[in-house]
């Protein structure tokens, strides 16, 4: 048997009931101090943490998610202070940037300080923090007193987390202890800016769009070149989310427009009557004969706090293909087409 198929101790973290949540929290915190593993909400997704500061810890995090070694972690810190004590530096451009979206969904890329291991950073010498919003993720740092290092809390890969249950469902008692605070927020995971060159380049689109970043500190570079060259190899990455395959459900995705509607509603139909299970993501399910019908938002940010919950559901259902309705291509839509064209999405320019 698997450590799948075991559930980890789960204890609900509501700020609703604060005596509940405080004890949640703290045997969180103790647990962190004792260089065990604990899954927590973001406003993001959840993330599987463990104290920064040891190698030895952040090592349980690569063998829990299955996670290859030159894939580097975010740090997560509560305010600038923890940012300082982890970096070497914090440049004009991060202190305007965290002025804006601090505390939020964007991690900054700074030259790290010689107290986060390698094992963090995939042996770079930049190392990604960023400040959580999350009540309980900003309780938890401040209860171990300690920088939690925090990817995603899934099977590498695998579809991101945004409920407790696809935590358990994922990786089992592999972890020491899951924090339950709810669906998240924002749904997919933060946006990640490089500072530690001549001019900020952009690692990971995500819960912050590229056009907020560059109101406030001009043009940014995408890595996109870096990032295909990368998936070619074992290279370190510079930034988690640069896998060309991830955030990937079991199913196999096939991308319709709205005009193939009645088509695709008509193929679905065929195929469910030869026992295949399949699933339809859409703006409108109706008459579907879908195993799995999903109507998706039609605004993006409702959207991506949607997502990966409908990607873990089709798994749930066992659904072997998935028609994704094609999402719009202008650029409040960018993370969101990124995330779908990761998990195997074939998008129109891709």
């Amino acid at each position: 048997m698997s450590r799948y198929d075991h559930r980890p101790r789960v204890l609900k973290a509501d700020p609703a009931f604060p005596e509940a949540c405080a004890a949640a929290i703290e045997e969180g915190a103790a647990i962190l101090r004792r260089g065990g593993l604990v899954a927590f909400p973001t406003e993001t997704v959840y993330g599987l943490g463990a104290n920064a500061l040891s190698a030895t810890a952040v090592g349980r995090i690569y063998t829990a998610k299955g996670r290859p070694s030159y894939n580097p972690l975010i740090v997560h810190v509560n305010d600038l202070d923890g940012v300082r004590a982890v970096v070497r530096e914090v440049p004009s451009l991060a202190e305007m940037l965290a002025a804006e979206f601090w505390p939020g969904p964007l991690t900054i890329v700074l030259p790290k300080r010689d107290v986060i291991p390698d094992a963090v950073t995939a042996g770079l010498d930049s190392v990604g923090v960023r400040v959580p919003s999350h009540p309980v993720a900003r309780m938890l740092l401040a209860a171990a007193g300690l920088p939690i290092a925090a990817p995603s809390a899934n099977a590498f890969t695998r579809v991101s987390p945004t409920m407790a249950a696809h935590v358990i469902g994922q990786l089992g008692d592999a972890v020491d202890l899951v924090l339950d605070g709810g669906p998240t927020t924002v749904g997919i995971e933060s946006t990640v800016i490089d500072l530690t060159g001549d001019r900020p380049v952009l690692l990971r689109l995500g819960g912050i769009p590229r056009d907020a970043i560059e109101r406030v500190i001009g043009g940014v570079l995408a890595y996109v070149d870096v990032v295909r060259h990368a998936d070619a190899g074992e290279a370190p990455r510079p930034s988690p989310g640069m896998i060309e395959r991830h955030y990937a459900p079991h199913a196999r995705l096939v991308a319709f427009g709205a005009p193939q509607r009645d088509e695709v509603l008509r193929q679905i139909a065929e195929v469910v009557k030869r026992g295949v299970r399949v699933a339809l993501l859409a703006h409108d399910v109706r008459e579907s004969q879908a195993t799995c019908a999903i109507e998706m938002p039609r605004s993006s940010t409702a959207y991506a706090r949607t997502l990966y919950a409908a990607l873990h559901t089709i798994d749930e259902r066992g659904c072997e293909i998935a028609f994704v309705e094609s999402v719009p291509t202008d650029v409040a839509w960018d993370a969101v087409a990124d995330r779908l064209r990761r998990a195997g999405l074939s998008l129109p320019g891709a």
